[in-house]
């Protein structure tokens, strides 16, 4: 049996350290979601979230959430995506 690739995250807030996940899942998560960003533009955390959740229903192994907060919180930090400043609720942009 392969063993997982791990793939360190990062932290948009540099007092925070990251989390250890698998690279496949971060991969399959990080295309999920710049996909959807370029194909429906900035949008906010819950409905990004929600079509996050629709296209991984029953083909992802794990919390479809959790994945996507972590993942998302790491492509801030990266500067693949961002906070729209001053957006309430938050709203998510490709960068």
């Amino acid at each position: 049996m392969a063993v997982a690739e791990p793939f360190l995250t990062l932290h948009p807030d540099s007092k925070k350290q990251g989390v250890r996940i698998e690279k496949a899942k971060y991969d399959v998560m990080r295309t999920a979601i710049l996909e959807n960003l370029q194909r429906h533009g900035a949008m906010t955390f819950s409905r990004l979230g929600a079509l996050i959740e629709d296209l991984m229903q029953g083909n992802f192994d794990g919390s479809v959430m959790w994945y996507y907060t972590t993942v998302k919180l790491d492509l801030e930090a990266r500067g693949e995506v961002r906070r729209v400043p001053g957006s309430k609720p938050q709203l998510i942009e490709a960068c």
